[in-house]
């Protein structure tokens, strides 16, 4: 078994314990509205603007033994910075304001997740981090091409509306296996921060749509 069948493997619980948030159904589905749907790119904004001063913040923590890596994040930097501008685009393509979501406060949960992963790389073994670039990429190649079509065709909105999910999605294909790449060739001492981490990011990440779901349903109620 590869290092990434094993991430892949010990994580499996996690996982499925993510993808059976209510929200993924709703979405599947196009049971989830405007509002719901900017509520969404709203908690995704306030963690993808920390996706590269998190990478930064991580590489600035290895040492010598980790150079191959650090190149690496280099790499996907490139590719990832301004994400969070498409994010922004998209709320204003849904018809909401781009400066109140960029200024808004964001939810406990979100600000959890983010304030984690900064203390990981500050206080533990930084190369952790990629459990979280395990859990959001991950995530998004599984859901976010099918999710974005079902909610364009529920929610009226045009194309334009959905460029992070549409985009993310085919973009996180190649991204994932540029992430596999990198997790079999890490130690086994490394290999085990990324699962620890990653079983974390999924309960965190799984924390916000939770947290988005009882939202909306509390204001249908």
């Amino acid at each position: 078994m590869s290092h990434y069948e094993l991430l892949q493997a010990e994580t499996l619980a996690e996982r499925t314990a993510l993808l059976s948030e209510p929200l993924f159904a709703d979405a599947m589905a196009g049971r989830v509205n405007t509002a719901m749907y900017i509520a969404f790119l709203t908690q995704a904004y306030h963690h993808v603007k920390h996706t590269v001063p998190l990478m930064m913040a991580c590489g600035a923590r290895l040492g010598d033994r980790h150079e191959w890596l650090r190149a690496k994040i280099v790499s996907y930097i490139d590719e990832e910075y301004g994400h969070h501008e498409w994010v922004l685009d998209d709320i204003v393509a849904s018809g909401g304001d781009r400066e109140s979501a960029r200024h808004s406060v964001p939810a406990f949960e979100t600000e959890m997740m983010v304030a984690y992963a900064y203390d990981l790389i500050e206080r533990g073994n930084p190369v952790g981090f990629f459990g979280m670039v395990h859990v959001l990429e991950g995530t998004s190649t599984a859901l976010a091409t099918n999710a974005s079509q079902r909610l364009a065709s529920a929610l009226g909105l045009p194309k334009t509306a959905f460029t992070y999910l549409s985009s993310h999605g085919a973009l996180d294909v190649s991204h994932v296996d540029f992430f596999r790449d990198i997790v079999n060739e890490l130690t086994p001492g490394d290999l085990d921060a990324v699962i620890q981490a990653s079983r974390r990011f999924y309960r965190l990440y799984g924390a916000i749509f939770a947290a988005l779901h009882r939202q909306f349903s509390v204001k249908e109620s």
